[in-house]
């Protein structure tokens, strides 16, 4: 069981890319890099991905490029579904992308080129992570320090969070074990992290927290 402190402490996760100086003009060539790539490489570009601030439209970086730079939309769907979560290694989740590549090329067998420019370049990150000396010691300190702390700590807290605990993120733990508020927990909970941004995730967060300060206070009354 994971210890649960009486207070939330805030934490921040930041990357900082390191080339690999690998790339792919297409999509054969991406199928073989991913196959002989690093793990954190792989990490990188599907763990990682929300953390860089993409659109919504896709889940990895695969998927994105798979899109914007060779034009195959139904590719892109099905890489975008991919959920890195539930596997139980990197392993896995390089056998998934290869498997679903392959798919495509058996029917597909001569995809396009991206042009000059856009091709896709394969890297690495260090995963920097800190405190940012915030704590909250209720529901209410809670709400105004999610409201302003930086992008990169609601992506350590939420989306890194499944891996060190199995699935579930920080906030909804806390909530749960430390205030002993399972309907909250169980929102939060329920938020899928592929459906939002990160700011969706932080909007959507401190409405779920603000509606359970507001009952807490009416009932009080």
């Amino acid at each position: 069981m994971v210890r649960i402190s009486e207070s939330f402490e805030f934490w921040q996760s930041t990357i900082v890319l390191k080339s690999t100086g690998l790339k792919a003009h297409n999509l054969r060539e991406m199928r073989e890099l991913i196959s002989t790539v690093s793990d954190n490489c792989i990490y990188h570009h599907t763990f990682q991905y929300f953390i860089k601030g993409n659109i919504l439209e896709y889940t990895n970086d695969f998927a994105q490029w798979v899109y914007e730079a060779l034009g195959e939309q139904e590719l892109s769907e099905r890489l975008s579904s991919i959920d890195p979560y539930t596997f139980s290694g990197i392993s896995e989740i390089r056998t998934a992308i290869i498997g679903v590549i392959d798919d495509f090329l058996s029917t597909f067998p001569a995809p396009r080129e991206a042009i000059r420019g856009e091709e896709l370049f394969f890297n690495e990150a260090v995963t920097i992570i800190f405190p940012l000396g915030i704590r909250a010691k209720n529901l209410a300190e809670f709400l105004i320090a999610v409201k302003y702390i930086d992008p990169g700590s609601i992506y350590y807290h939420f989306y890194e969070a499944r891996n060190r605990l199995g699935g579930i993120d920080d906030f909804s733990m806390w909530f749960e074990y430390a205030l002993q508020m399972d309907g909250l927990a169980g929102r939060i909970r329920n938020v899928d992290p592929f459906m939002h941004d990160i700011e969706d995730i932080r909007r959507h967060i401190a409405k779920e927290v603000e509606l359970t300060v507001k009952e807490k206070m009416e009932v009080a009354g």
